[in-house]
């Protein structure tokens, strides 16, 4: 049984299917990043109080390096939902919202890749 209107089937309207995977995508990277950001506010705390060398010796250990590699992925993609569901909710017209948020997913992938490029550039320097 088809609970739609004749007129949402004849413009396509209805469920887009996505908004489950979205959802359940911002929980998961919500739940990731609370231990990552207690482990991302020591690591700050450690690079404002010790010399730069020691800040790199810790930062090059495996497990540090995964940390931070994974709050960066987290943050960038966590922060990239985020502002597709303002966008989503606040941007009236389809023309603008929709250049809204591919220019939001591509400025945090290029804001993503930067900080892995400069992870990774420390990490094979130490």
């Amino acid at each position: 049984m088809d609970y739609r209107t004749p007129l949402s089937r004849v413009k396509g309207l209805g469920s887009a299917k996505g908004g489950t995977t979205h959802w359940w995508m911002q929980r998961v990277t919500a739940v990731a990043l609370i231990p990552l950001s207690f482990w991302l506010i020591y690591f700050l705390g450690l690079s404002l109080t010790a010399p730069y060398q020691q800040t790199v010796v810790w930062l090059t250990s495996p497990v540090n390096t995964v940390c931070i590699v994974a709050w960066i992925i987290a943050a960038f993609y966590h922060a990239a939902l985020g502002l597709q569901v303002v966008i989503e909710d606040y941007v009236a017209t389809e023309g603008p919202k929709i250049i809204s948020i591919w220019a939001v997913n591509l400025a945090f992938l290029f804001l993503a890749i930067a900080a892995l490029l400069a992870v990774f550039r420390i990490v094979s320097i130490g």
